[in-house]
């Protein structure tokens, strides 16, 4: 387990009367490596990885980072706070406050690691801004640093909300749908940059999908998830178009792109799987 960037194991999580959003979930990951965590809509992606982030907490279950407890059966470890700086989360909607600039939104990045009251007030040292300053040169944003982040466009805006986790200095990047709403041209920069982070900077970074063919090009082992459970977890190879339509039945018209072609392929994954009872 010491040896694991993220762990989670037997994660259950229930909204009041629905079915639970997560039934059971276990895997690890280990440093540095790029997981996927592929599944339609419903499928429990969003609740995992704010599960993983110590966003929320699950019902059941226990989520180790680095080796550490993050949180267990509900409740938070007492550092929880301090491990959490390790952990950078990307979100679908950016989350950036557009009235300030890209530059002062990259350094709240800082925010665990600084005073609260320096942060409020925006006082922030010239390592602090050069840090950041070249943080979005990391990601092509040099130029818009001093823009008022409303100016960006959408691929711009996840750009800026990856350097703000290269400020925080986290080891661990979760990112949730961070291509959902993007153009094609912008979704395919972004997962660039996650790759880059993780091939030239050794972060380790678990995404959720809905796309395969992300999933195809960037990350050589996913978890798949469908109404809550894993019903697949090796390579990446083996979700050929045929074996997801097994897989998925209907909801796997979601998951393909223009580029897949017809189910012509003869499945033959070699990761584990479980089928969803």
């Amino acid at each position: 387990m010491q040896g694991d960037a993220v762990r989670a194991t037997a994660i259950t999580k229930r909204f009041g009367s629905q079915p639970p959003a997560l039934r059971d979930v276990g895997f690890s990951v280990a440093p540095g490596e790029m997981l996927t965590l592929l599944g339609a809509s419903g499928s429990g992606k969003s609740t995992l990885i704010r599960i993983l982030a110590g966003l929320t907490t699950a019902d059941a279950g226990t989520v180790h980072i680095s080796g550490r407890v993050l949180h267990a059966e509900g409740r938070l470890a007492p550092d929880a706070r301090r491990m959490r700086r390790q952990i950078g989360v990307v979100f679908q909607q950016f989350n950036l406050v557009g009235q300030i600039s890209v530059l002062h939104n990259v350094m709240t990045g800082l925010a665990p690691q600084i005073p609260l009251a320096r942060m409020l007030l925006r006082r922030f040292t010239r390592d602090e801004q050069l840090a950041a300053l070249d943080a979005l040169v990391s990601v092509g944003l040099g130029p818009q640093a001093f823009q008022r982040a409303s100016t960006l466009s959408g691929g711009q805006q996840q750009r800026a909300a990856l350097a703000r986790t290269l400020v925080q200095g986290a080891s661990v990047v979760l990112a949730d749908e961070p291509i959902a709403s993007l153009d094609p041209e912008s979704a395919r920069r972004v997962m660039e940059l996650l790759a880059d982070l993780n091939r030239n900077h050794g972060i380790t970074v678990v995404t959720s999908l809905h796309q395969v063919q992300f999933a195809r090009r960037y990350s050589t082992r996913t978890i798949g998830l469908k109404c809550g459970s894993i019903v697949y977890d090796g390579p990446t190879a083996g979700l050929t178009t045929d074996f997801l339509r097994d897989l998925y039945g209907s909801e796997a018209d979601e998951l393909f792109g223009e580029e897949d072609a017809p189910a012509t392929e003869s499945p033959s994954p070699d990761g584990h799987l479980a089928l969803a009872g």
